[in-house]
């Protein structure tokens, strides 16, 4: 059996998961695909594939575009808002690589739901990982020229759609201490001071927990519908704890040692401007292990977001 410290599979594995991560916006559909690839390549002759990264990175591409354009279905249909599965990060993720966890943020997971599979597939290998647009052209079957076109219009769709937030970690780090300290606390007005005036909050439960279907605006209504949630009975085991989620600093509900939820928003000017709450039960597999070579749970205890 070949040393899997030297397999190539191994040794781009994180490569391999960042690509199908972004493209798919789900942990659990990210670790199926490279399941998939794991069993292609090792029922590939070796002999054949010169170049293995290039390889296993185009295995991973079109699993992965085969599966989001079957899961675009699904989304059309899905109860609530849907938002992607958060991941656990570390601070070394955001502080050591800086436009990565850009990449990964929940904003721009957001923003890449809007393009096409294809659009998605060439951004995230052309501007996330750097690609030429002759290497995307090999692995997508596509002629360059082609893939030139779809680069410039996903890359303007992209920026026209994402405005610039504030990424100053001593700044992020204040609000957060703050919001957690408000919402501990209970404290409506504290939390109101912290949100911008048109803040608007998207809550995905995706129908398997009681969640807002519909997103919430305004600081008075966002932040009392947030203590609201807080207050309830159910959520008195529910502890909030900051933690680095998708590259950036965030808020996580835990029960015990299980994360149920996260918190991730923008900030701009000192104030937060958009909260994503995503407590589906069947999407909180990454915030369970801080690394996505990891396994991560296959049952969770039953949410409280009730």
């Amino acid at each position: 059996m070949q040393d899997a410290s030297i397999d190539p599979f191994v040794e781009h594995r994180r490569l391999l998961f960042g690509t199908a991560y972004q493209m798919l916006g789900t942990v659990t559909d990210a670790e199926d695909v490279l399941q998939d690839a794991w069993i292609k390549w090792h029922e590939v002759d070796r002999d054949s594939v010169t170049h293995p990264k290039a390889y296993l990175v185009r295995t991973v591409t079109n699993l992965a575009l085969n599966r989001l354009t079957s899961a675009r279905a699904t989304r059309e249909t899905y109860v609530g808002p849907w938002l992607p599965e958060p991941l656990l990060t570390t601070p070394s993720d955001a502080g050591e690589e800086t436009e990565m966890a850009d990449t990964v943020s929940t904003a721009m997971l957001v923003v890449l739901e809007t393009l096409s599979p294809v659009e998605r597939a060439v951004f995230v290998l052309r501007e996330v990982f750097g690609y030429s647009h002759a290497e995307i052209a090999g692995f997508l079957d596509k002629p360059e020229a082609t893939v030139r076109q779809i680069s410039h219009r996903a890359k303007n769709h992209v920026h026209s759609r994402r405005p610039r937030f504030d990424t100053d970690l001593s700044t992020r780090s204040e609000i957060t201490e703050k919001f957690l300290a408000a919402a501990q606390g209970g404290d409506v007005n504290a939390l109101m001071e912290l949100l911008a005036p048109d803040v608007t909050l998207w809550n995905d439960g995706g129908g398997k927990v009681t969640a807002a279907r519909r997103p919430l605006h305004g600081p008075d209504h966002v932040a009392r519908w947030l203590l609201g949630v807080l207050a309830k009975p159910v959520s008195a085991e529910v502890r909030l704890e900051s933690a680095y989620v998708n590259g950036e600093l965030s808020l996580l509900a835990v029960i015990g040692d299980y994360r149920i939820g996260a918190f991730t928003y923008d900030i701009r000017n000192g104030y937060i401007e958009n909260i994503r709450f995503q407590v589906n039960p069947d999407k909180v597999a990454g915030l369970q292990s801080r690394s996505p070579i990891e396994s991560v749970p296959a049952s969770a205890p039953e949410s409280v977001i009730d």
